[in-house]
């Protein structure tokens, strides 16, 4: 029996490209990936936001959410909203896009510190049901990321499993 972790809700200030703020409760019953990034953040910019757009674009008839976290732990005076809102619109990037909260009592962003991202970039994939089924720091393989998708697409809902596990057999 394979027990998996319900994946915690989101702690946004503020969100982008979405007309109302989004949460997991309401994409629950859709596949989510989450692209956790920076802007000043090379990884990010060279592979893993190329690769959210293209998700994206592609996921337009899936049952497929992609979201942007922007989540900021360093230089933080040069990474403000009004810098992120610039770059998405330089950088075409058209899906949802969260602003990460800041903590009170550190430089570690509040959804960073719940999912214990390493860094960035992070890629957190949610199936249907609320739970994760991927949590990796770094570049993201298209072929790997795509064939993980695929899986979790062709999987159907589990329905009303108890909060924080599930029963793989069911």
């Amino acid at each position: 029996m394979e027990r998996r972790l319900a994946a915690p809700e989101l702690d946004i200030d503020r969100w982008l490209n979405t007309p109302e703020p989004l949460s997991l409760a309401r994409l629950r019953g859709k596949v989510v990936v989450i692209h956790a990034f920076q802007m000043l953040c090379p990884g990010c910019v060279s592979h893993a936001i190329p690769q959210a757009i293209r998700l994206h674009e592609l996921a337009r008839n899936l049952d497929l959410a992609v979201l942007g976290l922007h989540t900021v732990f360093e230089h933080h005076e040069a990474m403000t909203a009004i810098a992120l809102e610039a770059f998405l619109h330089e950088y075409r990037v058209t899906f949802p896009v969260a602003i990460d909260r800041p903590s009170a009592d550190g430089p570690i962003p509040r959804t960073m510190a719940t999912y214990a991202m390493r860094g960035t970039p992070t890629t957190i994939v949610i199936d249907r049901d609320g739970f994760l089924v991927r949590h990796a720091f770094g570049q993201e393989d298209d072929l790997m990321l795509g064939l993980l998708l695929g899986t979790v697409l062709s999987q159907p809902r589990q329905g009303d499993a108890a909060p924080g596990t599930r029963d793989a057999t069911t």
